[in-house]
């Protein structure tokens, strides 16, 4: 009995000692398998953050709401400009307007500004397989018309081709015609022309692109087997959805979702009190689509008919909610494949956009619509470790992202750009939020006391223009700062030639309070409160001092 005792004393202990050892060398292969971690990078066109993690009563995003349980939510999250072109390019470069010098769809950076390293370049720079899916870049002028191929990515970017249908005739009308229409549901996607749609194309082309990684991973497959970039492990990938873009242009089932009488109105749908009406955006692009023309609004105020901004609302959610579906599809193959637990994934909109708040239809605006987004990122082993959602009210900006996502996945990083940086090809002007994605510390850690935006105009009054003025034709900048409880904006001249702001010459400024947390707020300008004096004498001083004086008390990242 006592050698029966003994042995299994043994036993036990030499199971226990495998069993430790298993651990440890189980975590220690997690952990050498996230040294080079795979990056999905998520962009949703126009999106701003109305969906369910945010709090919004009426939006169904399911997926994004599941990926956001293992992930860090940013609730202060701001771009850098409310458009796509020059926020796209500001992100990717991680360097701000005033020095990638794109305000319109005109120029292509390397040319206009410098030579600069992108965010994915870095990452194929240091041995990663990049892929741009969708909308990454802008496409076009801004990008070189090649998605800044062969520069940031590894094989040409895909483009759905059902892209191309963006301004066709295949919305339904009541006159039994096909339209040119914003609101645009599809109820037959066979039928329409292509026999899909761009986002539809996109998800199915990210699903093929995931498997075939996945299997070239398993058979261990690389570069140097083959004359041509393989796609495998580890991998940067882009994926662009359009929606909730206009047109409103999205399998119809969606809209059943939305009954009109559950859709709510907008919290502040006048124009703001006391607005400068520089800072007014007359929402032109919408008023070349056919359902508004009929709605024959005035020039350039509107407003446009209830039902109709009621109508606008419901296609917007709705388009929302399909884009939400293909997200889902993609993050299922990519858990599926099983790549999932070591992949980084980041989920942005480019800039928000507004649902007629202040009496606007559009982005192109220097508004907490316009400027608010979400910003969603999920980090294996490091935010997924209690299975809820990791709220972060910190003030970060979409630049950051360049920063972040090279700290997170161990690249060298990037430093802190110079004031003249044109000669600099890897700089930043964002800064790593890594710190905040803790679980621990990242809520209460100190950060930015400010984010910056900003917004060109053509002239001090609304101009058909007056959403995307070209740059020979931008004469006023409005720059914008973000603080924890306020907003403050400061319209000045600005020279199209030396591309400077000439600050001794103001045609508008705004002061908006956003007390405990709130995005509302700014429905009338306290500009000229006097109770506010001394306040916009301090945030006028920090606006001048700009990005570099919000930075984080105790930044270390560059």
């Amino acid at each position: 009995r006592r050698r029966r005792r003994r042995r299994s004393m043994v036993s036990l202990a030499l199971w226990s000692t495998w069993t430790c050892l298993s651990a440890i060398l189980s975590c220690f292969a997690a952990a050498s398998t996230l040294d080079k971690p795979n990056v999905l990078f998520v962009i949703a066109d126009d999106l701003r953050p109305a969906l369910g993690v945010y709090g919004h009563p009426t939006v169904k995003s399911p997926n994004v709401d599941h990926l956001a349980k293992h992930s860090a939510v940013f609730t202060n999250c701001y771009t850098q400009q409310a458009v796509c072109a020059p926020s796209r390019v500001s992100f990717l470069t991680g360097r701000r307007p005033d020095t990638t010098h794109l305000y319109d769809f005109g120029s292509y950076w390397r040319d206009a500004a410098g030579n600069f390293t992108t965010l994915p370049q870095h990452f194929k720079n240091n041995g990663y397989f990049t892929a741009s899916i969708g909308k990454v870049f802008h496409p076009g002028k801004p990008s070189n018309g090649t998605d800044d191929f062969p520069y940031s990515w590894s094989v040409p970017a895909y483009h759905p081709p059902t892209q191309k249908y963006k301004m066709a005739k295949m919305c339904n009308g009541s006159d039994g015609q096909l339209h040119m229409n914003l609101l645009c549901p599809i109820y037959n996607i066979s039928a329409a022309p292509g026999g899909s749609l761009p986002d539809i194309q996109s998800a199915e082309y990210a699903i093929d692109l995931l498997r075939q990684i996945s299997k070239n991973s398993a058979e261990g497959k690389s570069d140097i087997d083959s004359t041509d970039p393989i796609p495998r492990e580890p991998f940067f990938v882009g994926l662009g959805f359009h929606k909730p873009h206009i047109p409103f242009k999205y399998p119809a089932k969606y809209l059943d979702l939305y009954p009109l009488s559950k859709v709510t109105p907008p919290e502040e749908p006048r124009m703001t009190i006391d607005l400068p009406l520089v800072s007014y955006e007359p929402w032109t692009d919408l008023r070349k689509r056919e359902d508004v023309i009929a709605q024959n609004p005035a020039w350039p105020y509107g407003p446009l008919p209830y039902d109709f901004g009621q109508r606008i609302r419901q296609n917007y959610y709705a388009a929302t909610t399909y884009m939400d579906a293909m997200l889902g599809e993609v993050l299922h193959e990519l858990k599926k494949s099983g790549l999932s637990k070591r992949t980084i994934v980041a989920f942005i909109g480019d800039h928000g956009w507004a649902l007629g708040e202040h009496a606007e239809w559009a982005k192109y605006n220097n508004f907490e619509v316009g400027t608010n987004v979400p910003l969603i990122v999920h980090v294996p082993n490091v935010t997924d470790t209690e299975g809820k959602a990791h709220m972060r009210n910190q003030l970060v900006e979409l630049v950051d992202l360049f920063a972040t996502l090279a700290d997170l996945a161990k690249l060298p990083a990037p430093p802190l750009c110079p004031e003249k940086s044109a000669d600099v090809r890897l700089c930043t002007e964002g800064t790593s939020f890594a710190k905040l994605l803790s679980p621990g510390t990242g809520a209460t850690r100190k950060w930015k006391s400010a984010a910056f935006s900003q917004y060109p105009r053509p002239s001090d009054w609304p101009q058909f223009d007056s959403d995307l003025p070209s740059l020979v034709n931008i004469t006023v900048m409005g720059y914008t700062m973000r603080t924890a409880e306020a907003r403050f904006t400061e319209w000045v001249s600005f020279n199209h030639t030396t591309l400077t702001p000439g600050w001794n010459r103001t045609y508008g400024r705004e002061l908006y309070l956003h007390k405990n947390g709130s995005h509302s707020g700014e429905d009338i300008n306290l500009e000229f409160s006097s109770e506010y004096t001394d306040l916009i004498k301090i945030l006028y001083s920090e606006l001048r001092k700009g990005w570099r004086a919000a930075l984080p008390p105790d930044d270390n990242s560059h």
